[in-house]
């Protein structure tokens, strides 16, 4: 078992990691006529390397993001938020894994760069997962249930911020002022975006086209389409900024348990 105090650290590190992630994605989409990149979290590390110091603060956040992908490990796969093992905790401790799968490649392009100008390349994650999907026996209908499982997540997300059930996790001092409010503003805009990647792929998924699915800078751009899109565009990007302070807020004051190695142990018997 890591220590719990540095197993603390390495869990509040990757927070604080994706919530610069996601304030550097926020500030692509609300400038991106000045600097011309997409709001995708690979862009906004692309865009963060051509700063002074840009490979050293790449690094630092890949290795950030991959003491978070310890964490959703562990929240995963040895139950440190006790959700327990009925098939809803399964389902959320499933959605994890498949985070902690996500921001692995994420470090993976952070680090790359840091390390090694252009050894990563920038396409577009989904996809290229779309693709392999499709490429699979029935693998237009697994990338439409991959979709669905997009659109439940922003659903999820959206209603965890609405009902404050984030809050259980969390030792704010202010529980009723304008932390809480940004923390639900920003759980939303991430469900909303969330929701719409999920569309975008399950219609890649209908049309058998990988090309159709959606990255979170194609999800924007739909909703930029919509009635009101401009509205809803600068609406949804404020609120990843406010998803990325929400992660800063989790890197101060997320409660963190240290994983249990039985634990872990009886959930890949469980699994296998």
């Amino acid at each position: 078992m890591i220590k719990g105090s540095r197993f603390d650290m390495l869990a509040k590190g990757g927070y604080a990691a994706r919530g610069i992630v996601f304030l550097l994605v926020a500030g692509l989409a609300l400038f991106s006529g000045v600097t011309g990149g997409r709001p995708e979290t690979k862009s906004a590390l692309s865009t963060l390397l051509g700063q002074p110091l840009g490979r050293v603060w790449v690094g630092v956040i890949g290795l950030g993001l991959l003491g978070f992908v310890a964490w959703r490990l562990a929240q995963s796969l040895t139950d440190t938020d006790g959700h327990g093992r009925d098939a809803k905790a399964l389902a959320i401790r499933a959605a994890l894994f498949g985070s902690a799968i996500t921001y692995l490649g994420v470090a993976g392009y952070a680090l790359g760069n840091a390390l090694f100008p252009g050894g990563a390349s920038e396409g577009s994650g989904e996809k290229g997962l779309a693709g392999w999907i499709m490429s699979q026996p029935f693998g237009s209908y697994l990338a439409i249930a991959v979709g669905v499982g997009f659109v439940i997540g922003g659903v999820v997300t959206a209603v965890k911020g609405i009902t404050r059930k984030f809050e259980r996790y969390l030792r704010v001092p202010d529980n009723k002022g304008i932390v809480t409010f940004v923390c639900i503003y920003g759980l939303v805009a991430r469900g909303v975006v969330f929701a719409v990647t999920g569309i975008l792929f399950a219609y890649a998924g209908f049309r058998v086209d990988p090309r159709q699915a959606g990255s979170m800078g194609d999800a924007l751009e739909w909703l930029h389409q919509l009635p009101l899109g401009s509205f809803l565009y600068i609406a949804v990007a404020v609120g990843l900024a406010a998803f990325g302070i929400y992660n800063l807020v989790e890197a101060r004051y997320r409660i963190v348990r240290s994983p249990s190695i039985a634990e872990a142990k009886r959930s890949i018997s469980v699994a296998g």
